[in-house]
Formats: C-alpha cells, sequence, structure tokens
C-alpha cells in the first residue's frame, strides 16, 4: 500500500476511534407498555410501543419519549390546541427518583371515539450521580378541556427503554486526576510570577540597601 494511502487509512481510523470515545454509551430499545386509564367516561386501556432516547445538552440531556399508537380515545371532538399529554419517568441504576417529560398540544382537532395520539414527550434530565442509569415509562396523563381527563399506569412492570451512561456534574472525566498535598497547590500563572519578581525585586533592594549601609559603616570608622 503506498504511503500516502496507509497515511489516510491510519488517520481515518483515529478519527473514528475518536468519535467512538466521545459518543456518551446508551443503549435504547422500543419497549411495549401496557397502559390502563382511567377516564371520564370509565376505564381504559391499550398496548403502545414506546421509544426513550437522550441527546446531550450542556451539563445534562435533553430525554425524548415517544408513542407508536394512541391509549386513550375522546367521546367528543377535541379542538385544536385543548389536548396536551405529560408523563414521568422513572430513574434506575446509578439515580433514582423520576422525571417530568411533557408533549404539546394537539396540531388538529381529534375527532370522537379516535385514539389520541400522543406522539413525542420532551424534559430535561441532569445527572446527580455518575454511571449507567435507566430510564423506564411511568404513568401518563392526558390533559384536554381544562382537565385530566385520562390517566394511564403500566400495568405490566415494562422494563427499560433507555440506559444512559451518565457523569454527574462536577464529576471527574477519565484521564483526569486530582490530587491536594495537604496545603496550596503550586502555582505557575502570570499573577505568580509577578509575585516571584516583585519578591526578587525586593530582596535585591534589601541586598542593595545593606551594602550601602556595610560602606557607609566602613567610612565612619
Amino acid at each position: 500500500m503506498p504511503y500516502r494511502r496507509r497515511t489516510a487509512f491510519a488517520l481515518a481510523a483515529a478519527a473514528g476511534s475518536v468519535v467512538l470515545a466521545s459518543a456518551p454509551a446508551a443503549q435504547a430499545a422500543v419497549v411495549d407498555v401496557d397502559y390502563a386509564c382511567e377516564t371520564k367516561i370509565g376505564p381504559k386501556g391499550a398496548v403502545s410501543p414506546v421509544g426513550i432516547t437522550a441527546v446531550r445538552s450542556g451539563s445534562g440531556y435533553t430525554i425524548t419519549m415517544s408513542f407508536e399508537k394512541g391509549v386513550s380515545d375522546s367521546p367528543i371532538e377535541l379542538p385544536k390546541g385543548v389536548m396536551t399529554p405529560r408523563a414521568e419517568l422513572k430513574l434506575g441504576g446509578a439515580d433514582s427518583g423520576t422525571i417530568k417529560v411533557k408533549g404539546t398540544p394537539n396540531t388538529t382537532a381529534i375527532p370522537p371515539n379516535t385514539p389520541i395520539k400522543i406522539g413525542q414527550l420532551t424534559g430535561t434530565y441532569t445527572p446527580k450521580k455518575s454511571g449507567k442509569v435507566t430510564f423506564t415509562a411511568g404513568v401518563l396523563t392526558v390533559h384536554a378541556l381544562g382537565m385530566d381527563a385520562a390517566v394511564c399506569t403500566p400495568k405490566n412492570n415494562p422494563a427499560p427503554a433507555l440506559e444512559l451512561d451518565v457523569t454527574a456534574a462536577g464529576g471527574s472525566s477519565s484521564g483526569e486526576t486530582q490530587s491536594t498535598s495537604g496545603g496550596e497547590l503550586p502555582k505557575t500563572g502570570p499573577l505568580d510570577s509577578a509575585t516571584a519578581l516583585a519578591t526578587l525585586g525586593g530582596t535585591v533592594l534589601l541586598t542593595g540597601a545593606a551594602g550601602v549601609l556595610w560602606l557607609t559603616r566602613r567610612t565612619a570608622r
């Protein structure tokens, strides 16, 4: 293989390894969630495939929850802009608790007795602990016509739809070390250089003054 081709291949391979190393480790899957919904017209239920993804945003992540089908319907038409879904995601693994995700109001009217399309819900997650964190579908609420028209709870104990390897804010990234010696660490900045020069100048000045004083004393004798 010619030298130029070998060099280009090596550079491409190195670039690829850098991209892979810098990408967050994540495992996502579409999970079937069996929702049992309490609605204003009685109990409803449906199974919807749910996916969860994460995109790095500053010190945290933008979390997106996606529904492939609706989980409930309305006996009356829902006009444009009156329905907004929201949900909770359960955290597991290295972190715990829940985060909230929310959708946008419906952009078109929803006909009566038609499954309500949930679409995508988004929220923000900031890691409190470092490690592998799982995200699992929790309670889904459909807010419509000024009230919570349907509250849906997973009843099949769904598996996590996302596992994300995270680093908490303030945590050390790989390859970095922090050390202390019980006192102040050595300083090497410009301010410290100026301080060192000032100290040196003071030492020279004192030495000069001592020399003049010594010569004065010799002359006086």
